[in-house]
């Protein structure tokens, strides 16, 4: 069983084996070198409460390694049990993402990492992200120009890469479409904040318009983190009901840190708290809005024990003579 990163599975086992003796339970890495593999390899042992003889022999052979097919299929098996009922009347499939309209399409293209500007960098088509000095959503709550841009390309555009802020323009409600295109060397996971999305199709080439006759447009499953493998692509589609300024990157750190990462803004035309709450009083301001910061009640001192950890000592005092007291 694949699992990749980001992602939890719950097993259901049935104990119908030899109970004489005890199993292992094997996790290992793929899609990385022998050496690597072996050091991040655990084992753990199933055990039957009758059994006589612990577990022995050689642990079980994993997968071919080079089996990226094995992995792939695998995943695409995975669906939703949409004849579950729920604690509702209707059932858990009755959300069908595969009849809402598409309102908007972005093709994330990903290469291997490239100097830009004479720094190595990695990039979102053909964008590498740098993170702004005024935080993204109070820039946009004070209308802070400058800032970042809305004109992230919703496809790969044929022009050098870059360093940007620019974010995507979503549509409130509306229903995206995302293609996540591999053309790198490695396997790739990509991490979405705020949502679930329903993962639809996944293959290995170049993704082109017909590739949406593959889609899982029933029981696909709804997860925040999906895999995409070297020289292949995945699609996901995501209502956008959730306002804010979500995060969606790469989830290798080396990458991420690079630049490989994007924000979606979904902002709702009729302001009201009940979609997005105000700005605490609390918020921290920094940027070309530092000159609002207000002074915290709280501050941690670094220097010196807190007077938390004073209160502490003080309070196990009396507690450490009653213990006495108790036992003489």
């Amino acid at each position: 069983m694949d699992i990749h990163v980001g992602q939890s599975f719950s097993f259901l086992v049935t104990m119908d084996q030899n109970a004489s003796n005890d199993y292992y339970i094997v996790a290992s890495a793929r899609f990385v070198d022998a050496s690597t593999r072996d050091k991040l390899t655990g084992v753990g042992i199933l055990h039957y409460s009758n059994s006589i003889s612990p577990a022995s022999g050689p642990l079980p052979d994993g997968p071919n390694e080079g089996d990226t097919y094995f992995s792939m299929n695998q995943a695409r098996s995975i669906r939703w049990n949409v004849s579950a009922s729920a604690a509702r009347p209707n059932p858990q499939g009755s959300f069908r993402y595969g009849q809402i309209t598409v309102t908007d399409v972005y093709a994330l293209l990903n290469r291997p990492p490239e100097l830009i500007n004479g720094q190595l960098r990695t990039t979102l088509n053909g964008i590498s992200y740098i993170a702004p000095q005024t935080p993204l959503k109070l820039a946009q709550l004070f209308n802070v120009p400058g800032v970042y841009k809305l004109d992230f390309p919703n496809h790969m555009m044929k022009r050098p890469a870059k360093v940007d802020t620019s974010i995507i323009n979503g549509t409130y409600k509306g229903f995206m479409e995302i293609i996540f295109q591999n053309n790198g060397s490695t396997i790739q996971s990509y991490h979405l904040d705020g949502y679930a999305f329903f993962v639809v199709g996944m293959d290995f080439g170049t993704w082109t318009e017909n590739s949406r006759g593959t889609y899982n447009k029933w029981d696909g499953v709804a997860r925040s983190t999906v895999q995409v493998f070297p020289g292949a692509w995945t699609a996901i589609l995501v209502y956008l009901d959730n306002v804010g300024i979500w995060n969606l990157r790469a989830e290798n750190l080396n990458t991420w840190y690079l630049g490989q990462e994007v924000y979606i803004s979904v902002v709702n035309p009729e302001i009201s708290n009940k979609t997005e709450l105000p700005l605490p009083d609390n918020a921290i301001f920094c940027g070309a809005l530092s000159s609002l910061q207000k002074e915290q009640s709280h501050k941690f001192r670094f220097s010196e024990a807190s007077p938390f950890a004073n209160s502490c000592r003080m309070i196990s005092i009396p507690l450490l003579i009653a213990w006495f007291s108790i036992w003489l």
